[in-house]
């Protein structure tokens, strides 16, 4: 009983908001409602068929795919990068670490207008730099075949900060000892890496991995402010259509259905991680 009311705050913060929130989603999708969200028409799995026959989800479903596998092998790779080169002995290697893990210290907000500075195709940055070269101008955030892959660009530098701080923590906690017998047996770097470095950095890694997976399926601040789902739906990922059916078109029936469809998308793909990425994980 004790401990009973010990967890009794906890139940209630999770019931008022994850799991109360979670079971009226699932309620409402089943439900055609008006403009104020208020269930009128029992529909069964009319907005799920829905769904899969609308062009609009499936551009929307394969722009969250190319998201996912655009951002997070890209961020992972870079952000191991930047921490086993900041893990190196050298002088003033602290500047290096604050100014790697500087995105971590600002707002997705501030952060997108920074970008849509860059990718303006007036004054930006990009631009700039193509036209000093002799080569035509882009319109970053205006050309479909680009828009995506800019905002892309954007995620990896916003979210490697993060990734970044939590996996030089892991390589600072690799026992030296292991370093120390490698150097004696005169191995190379390479092998060093490769045998040592990533096996020990597997659990972290594999926490990165995870959490950066669930970030990019959930992105929105980015893509609202860079590009609005445009253009011609190639931005306009589940959770910026989900935000449109529910707050601008308050088709709230549609919206639930496809935060469902997004939950048991992530669901699967997390259990697929554990099921296969834990297998190449080292504790010890």
């Amino acid at each position: 009983m004790t401990g009973m009311l010990f967890l009794l705050p906890s139940l209630i913060l999770f019931g008022v908001f994850l799991f109360y929130p979670m079971v009226r989603t699932v309620y409402l999708s089943l439900f055609l409602t008006d403009s104020q969200g208020v269930p009128v028409v029992f529909v069964g799995w009319e907005n799920f068929l829905n769904l899969f026959q609308s062009t609009s989800f499936q551009l929307s479903a394969k722009a969250t795919a190319l998201f996912v596998l655009y951002t997070v092998p890209a961020g992972i790779v870079l952000a191991t990068a930047l921490a086993i080169l900041a893990n190196q002995k050298l002088r003033g290697i602290g500047l290096f670490r604050t100014m790697f893990s500087a995105t971590m210290g600002m707002s997705v907000a501030a952060s997108s207008v920074i970008w849509m500075f860059l990718f303006n195709p007036s004054i930006g940055l990009f631009n700039r730099i193509l036209g000093a070269l002799n080569i035509p101008g882009v319109q970053w955030l205006l050309d479909p075949q680009y828009a995506l892959l800019s905002v892309s660009v954007a995620t990896i530098w916003m979210n490697t900060g993060f990734a970044f701080l939590i996996l030089l923590g892991g390589l600072q906690n690799i026992d030296q000892s292991l370093y120390e017998s490698a150097r004696v047996a005169g191995v190379s770097e390479s092998y060093k890496l490769r045998k040592i470095t990533l096996p020990m950095l597997s659990p972290t890694l594999f926490f990165v991995t995870t959490v950066s997976l669930i970030n990019a399926f959930q992105t929105f601040g980015q893509v609202d402010l860079l590009t609005k789902g445009g253009p011609m739906e190639s931005t306009n990922v589940i959770v910026y259509s989900i935000y449109k059916d529910a707050f601008i078109n308050y088709n709230v029936g549609s919206a639930s259905a496809q935060a469902v469809l997004l939950f048991v998308a992530v669901l699967v793909v997390t259990v697929l991680q554990f099921k296969i990425g834990e297998r190449k994980v080292h504790y010890q």
